[in-house]
């Protein structure tokens, strides 16, 4: 038999865009590596690009349609879509239908929904939850350039004298790009600024970490403005020949002088003289932004701010230069280029554009186009809510998790008539209100592209048959095309000639006064579709592709100059009392989204693994919040609870939440039911990272860490927190009043009817410990006490499913510590090796004082590179504490055995 060769795809994740080599070996199982030819990774993948193989399992996929929790043939369930559809569209016009997508889409996908819905629908009511992570930096683009354009490429960070990366962890959000930036700089210096409220690992990298205050950038970029302007540092020649607005837009930062930007932002005077004079005096600047930015009521106007300083420098263009917007998922590009948003027409066209209407309808053949914009996705979901909406169709995503005021959004759709969800999974939290559930192939199953931050176009391709009845979401969308009577619109038998069409609309009538041209690839048949190696756009006939935007200083608008847009600061959000701390959420490293891929990962698990609440310890301390207790977050709009985690490196007066636990993994810690509908009036973004809360101890009578090999049924828990591990799950757990019956309850979570169970109890203490095993493997385990309970837990997971045979390590087990012969890992910190704090700090003790030094010793770091912040961190940590032994020693301890000359590393 024939080995077959690996298959060049590109990741699902993040939007940087790496290539994956993914190979199906002889007995099924499915190995991936980087590809070392594509361009945005050269071989690198982070821990989620690493673990992708480890999600493929069939394990709660969706494999057919289902109309009413019934299970259906895809010509009932698609029938029933197009009609239910077309009545609501006869009844109540081309408004009240709906596609809410996802940046998980392919542009295939992308394309026929938005050509459905905006070409032969009528309406532009098409939005996706790329709103969410990256709208204002579409409309800024557009204000400022007249089209939504990324100028730069990757290679401008590596390439800058200096990189300013602000409201981005990019060392966690987008790695592969983070470790570009870091190797770069060890080759040559280039200094690194992280402008973020949180010390965040990124932060901990920089040579400047600008803890701003929230909501703080547009003072920021303004003070900056003002000071380049006052420092000699405007490049007037671009300024005359190609700019205009510039004294309207330094006019409005006029009072933004350093005293100002200090209270504005709670900066110290020094630290923004620093960041203002090396940023005047750098000429190679490259500014990096992401959801720190967008998501924000004035999110815009943050873009534009940053804008203005690259225009009034005319850093733009040229290597190692210009703003930079780094998108959070996978084809958020590819979205925006078909016109997958509300307020877009298609191919980066103006939805207000009447010439541009005209263009796309005669182009499609439609019988009408949209003429006006379309609702965006908080609007949508209102619309919803009041019935304005009577049948959604919601693709690839799960808005109940991920929008903001998620309980409103809930309500919503158990009250519209008709939804209709095409998802892979079964199990959602937005799943359980869909009529209609339609059974989508997965990532390694689907075929298409995907476009990265830097614009370049990658293949996904098929390595795996798509389970089921499972099929492409481009396919079920051109099938209901059909079936509403567009026959001759959606004739599509693959993903090729949909890629076709669209790379011909954006050469249609564009003799480059667009920016999104792919005319030279239109012609491409299935055979060279197939090969299509990545590519960086503009791909226009009869000029190269790709590279940077504006170095001949030729803009989009209509005269072809950049436009200065002013950003006066925004009066600060007065303060309730009943809420006084400020809710920031985001992602966290090794999980992605609400977890329904990166969750099936045990490995991805392993890092962080329960929702959690990252405090101050002086706001902790003033509400009586200990470490790792539980918590109640509360805003207007909802509550969660979640574990507390105190750091210095949080500023004060803010707390900070993943985003990604959901009711499938944790009982109440929906974060975004948190947050208010509020949203920046140019883009639609929501202000994701503002929200007023409070935060209260949670108060639990007992706490439980479990390790089960079924998934348990929490029957009358009132905290609970779950995650994979090899061969099962572990739980966090926690109750407002006891069980009766302590061994009863342990048995009934871990389902082991007939074990053997082996007990420790302290009645009057409130400890409780069980093993149970099954033909002297371990299976399940339980482990209470009154607080938090201190449990090695990287030893009973490795230890899960083992056997246990020897009384001593059965003790052992029971006691929730391991004998001396088998140190404890600790916590993980690299889910490529399994690497825990316990044996990096074991090393770093032992005198491994870089990271290349850790490394060597324990093997974390050295494969994808996103725990090395972490890694730097406990080095720096272990540092500081020696060197306040030092201190206390010269202090306590006259004489010689005081000096540094005694200490040993």
């Amino acid at each position: 038999m024939l080995e077959r060769p690996p298959v060049k795809t590109t990741c699902p994740y993040c939007g940087v865009g790496c290539g994956v080599l993914a190979k199906v070996e002889a007995g099924g199982t499915v190995t991936v590596a980087g590809d070392p030819d594509h361009p945005a990774n050269f071989g690198r993948l982070c821990s989620k690009g690493s673990a992708l193989a480890e999600t493929l399992s069939l394990e709660g996929r969706l494999l057919h349609p289902e109309v009413y929790g019934e299970r259906s043939s895809w010509d009932g369930a698609l029938d029933l879509v197009a009609k239910r559809f077309k009545d609501a569209i006869a009844a109540h016009g081309p408004d009240s239908v709906a596609f809410y997508v996802s940046g998980q889409c392919l542009t295939e996908d992308y394309y026929v929904a938005n050509k459905l819905m905006k070409g032969f629908i009528g309406s532009a009511n098409i939005d996706t939850n790329s709103r969410l992570c990256m709208a204002s930096s579409v409309a800024g683009h557009r204000r400022a350039f007249g089209s939504d354009t990324v100028p730069g490429v990757y290679e401008d960070l590596e390439e800058a004298d200096l990189v300013v990366l602000v409201g981005s962890n990019l060392a966690w959000c987008h790695p592969i790009l983070f470790q570009r930036l870091m190797a770069a700089r060890e080759k040559r210096p280039i200094a690194v600024v992280a402008i973020d409220p949180r010390r965040t690992p990124t932060a901990s990298s920089a040579d400047l970490h600008l803890a701003i205050a929230p909501d703080g950038d547009i003072a920021l970029f303004a003070g900056l403005l003002r000071h380049l302007a006052q420092s000699g540092a405007i490049n007037r020649g671009f300024l005359k020949e190609h700019t205009s607005g510039f004294l309207e837009a330094l006019e409005a930062a006029d009072e933004m002088t350093v005293e100002a930007v200090v209270k504005a932002t709670g900066l110290a005077a020094a630290e923004i003289v620093h960041f203002f004079t090396l940023f005047a005096a750098t000429e190679k600047v490259v500014t990096v932004y992401s959801q720190g930015v967008n998501q924000s009521a004035s999110g815009t106007d943050k873009v534009n701010a940053i804008v203005n300083c690259h225009l009034a420098t005319g850093r733009i263009g040229r290597p190692g230069t210009g703003p930079f917007s780094v998108t959070g998922q996978p084809n958020a590009m590819g979205g925006r280029e078909v016109g997958g948003l509300a307020n877009q027409l298609a191919a980066h066209m103006a939805i207000e554009d009447g010439e541009a209407r005209d263009r796309v309808k005669r182009f499609w053949n439609a019988p009408t186009i949209a003429d006006r914009p379309g609702l965006k996705a908080v609007d949508l979901f209102r619309a919803v809510g009041d019935g304005r909406v009577k049948a959604l169709w919601i693709i690839a995503t799960n808005p109940i998790d991920s929008l903001p005021d998620a309980d409103a959004v809930k309500i919503a759709l158990a009250a519209c008539p008709f939804v209709v969800v095409s998802d892979v999974v079964r199990e959602t939290d937005t799943n359980r209100f869909a009529h209609v559930l339609l059974p989508a192939a997965a990532w390694g199953e689907k075929d298409g592209t995907v476009t990265n931050s830097e614009r370049c176009i990658s293949r996904q391709r098929a390595f795996l048959p798509a389970p089921g009845e499972a099929k492409p979401d481009w396919w079920m969308l051109a099938e209901v095309g059909r079936r509403m009577g567009f026959t001759d619109a959606f004739p599509y038998d693959g993903a090729a000639p949909i890629f076709a069409e669209h790379a011909a609309l954006s050469a249609f009538e564009n003799e480059g006064t667009r920016d999104f041209d792919l005319g030279a690839l239109a012609d491409l048949d299935k055979e060279a579709f197939d090969a299509m190696a990545p590519i960086q756009w503009p791909v226009s006939r009869g000029r190269a592709s790709g590279g940077r935007f504006f170095g001949d200083g030729r803009f989009y608008t209509s005269d072809r100059r950049a436009r200065f847009v002013a950003t006066p600061p925004a009066a600060p959000e007065p303060i309730d009392p009943a809420f006084p701390l400020i809710l920031n959420t985001g992602r966290i490293r090794d999980q992605w989204h609400t977890m329904t891929r990166s969750g099936k990962s045990a490995r991805l698990s392993g890092h962080i693994a329960e929702p959690y609440a990252e405090i101050h310890p002086a706001d902790a301390a003033e509400r009586g919040i200990g470490a790792a207790s539980l918590v109640s977050i509360v805003s207007p709009h909802g509550s969660v609870v979640l574990r507390a985690r105190l750091s210095p490196e949080q500023r004060r007066g803010s707390v900070f939440a993943p985003f990604h636990w959901n009711d499938q993994f944790a009982s109440k810690a929906r974060v975004d039911a948190l947050a208010p509908g509020r949203t920046d009036p140019i883009s639609g973004q929501p202000a994701s990272k503002s929200t007023r809360v409070e935060v209260k101890p949670f108060a639990a009578s007992w706490y439980g860490f479990a390790l089960s090999a079924e998934k348990p049924a929490f029957n009358n828990i009132a905290y609970w927190a779950l995650a994979r591990i090899d061969g099962g799950w572990r739980m966090e757990l926690a109750g407002t009043s006891a069980p009766k019956d302590w061994t009863v309850f342990a048995e009934a979570l871990v389902g082991v009817k007939d074990g053997e169970t082996l007990a420790y109890h302290d009645i009057a203490g409130g400890r409780h410990r069980f093993a149970i095993f099954a033909d002297g493997l371990l299976v399940g385990a339980l482990f209470v006490a009154p607080e938090p309970v201190e449990v090695a837990r990287g030893f009973a997971i490795q230890h899960f499913g083992k056997a246990f045979t020897e009384p001593r390590r059965r003790l052992e087990l029971l006691s929730g510590r391991p004998g001396s012969d088998r140190p404890d890992a600790g916590a993980i910190v690299c889910s490529c090796f399994n690497v825990g704090v316990s044996q990096i700090m074991a090393a770093i003790r032992a005198g491994a004082i870089t990271v290349e030094a850790v490394g060597a010793a324990v093997k974390a770091g050295t494969n994808c590179g996103s725990c090395r912040p972490e890694i730097r961190r406990a080095i720096d940590e272990q540092i500081d504490r020696e060197a306040e032994q030092d201190q206390s020693l010269e202090v306590d301890s006259p004489g010689p055995r005081g000096s540094r000359a005694y200490k040993t590393r």
